[in-house]
């Protein structure tokens, strides 16, 4: 059983979502995760085309939208493994508002974020994480709003898993995104990248010399310990810090409602549809 599907990708020559799209087949190709019941769910962008490369089951919706589809994915049928991916235009711009939420409900998924700083699709716009002062095709005078920290955010909000990793470390990769699915909870990963065609500021040999493993340089680090995890998230410049940055264990959202917890949304037995019927299926 593999994820891989021969295709070819509608992406420029060099981008980042290359070796980001071949760390991820190996990650599930590893983690064995049957496909009837494995879902990806996307939204708009060069990143939201992924799962069109892939051999899986997905849904690609609305820009920004990807999080309501994958929790209520998730809610009808919660023994799917259900990943929502997308581009950092797309997931902390026009789906700000749905991920600051999903990280309240603390939803069973796993959130992958291709962070090129910068909107690839829509020709080089800045996104909200490209960073103050960058010239970009639209604002030609460089930006001049605050770049929004990811990481930060989500450790503030309490998200239950909050990792980094980067394309061109393979292991590293497929390490971090393999704790994120398997965490029960709202996992975020933020996945450094380069778009190597409208962004040349963020480059693969920017975040080679510049990224470093917080568990590697310091093997007493605790990603339990909030405070010191946010301070961590800080950290942006010379140096920026990857790997599992904060973790926690609570209970997820379908554990704590009424009906939820139950396993499955009951529904009418009728001739037409039979939920726990169809749900035979992937038992």
């Amino acid at each position: 059983m593999t994820y891989f599907r021969e295709c070819e990708p509608a992406w420029c020559p060099g981008c980042g979502n290359f070796p980001l799209r071949k760390n991820l087949i190996e990650t599930l190709d590893e983690l064995k995760i049957p496909k009837e019941l494995f879902v990806m769910v996307s939204g708009i962008g060069q990143a939201a085309k992924m799962p069109h490369y892939l051999e899986m089951n997905f849904f690609n919706g609305l820009h920004g939208r990807s999080l309501p589809v994958a929790f209520a994915i998730k809610a009808v049928n919660p023994r799917l493994t259900v990943v929502a991916e997308s581009g950092d235009g797309d997931m902390y711009g026009e789906g700000g508002n749905h991920f600051i939420h999903g990280i309240r409900r603390n939803i069973d998924i796993t959130v992958l974020i291709h962070d090129n700083q910068i909107y690839g699709l829509t020709k080089g716009q800045g996104s909200p994480t490209t960073q103050k002062g960058q010239v970009t095709s639209s604002q030609l005078q460089g930006v001049i709003n605050e770049p929004l920290n990811p990481l930060a955010l989500a450790i503030t909000m309490d998200a239950t898993f909050v990792g980094r990793t980067f394309i061109g470390d393979s292991e590293h990769f497929k390490r971090i995104v393999t704790a994120a699915i398997k965490h029960r909870g709202f996992s975020v990963v933020d996945i450094m990248q380069p778009c190597v065609t409208f962004n040349k500021v963020n480059t693969f040999k920017y975040y080679k010399n510049r990224l470093y493993d917080v568990k590697e340089e310091n093997p007493s680090y605790d990603p339990g310990n909030k405070a010191r995890a946010f301070e961590k998230s800080l950290e942006w410049g010379e140096r920026i810090p990857m790997g599992i940055i904060y973790t926690r264990d609570k209970p997820s959202y379908s554990e704590l409602h009424a009906v939820l917890k139950e396993g499955v949304v009951p529904v009418k037995d009728s001739k037409e549809f039979n939920l726990e019927r169809e749900l035979e299926v992937f038992r």
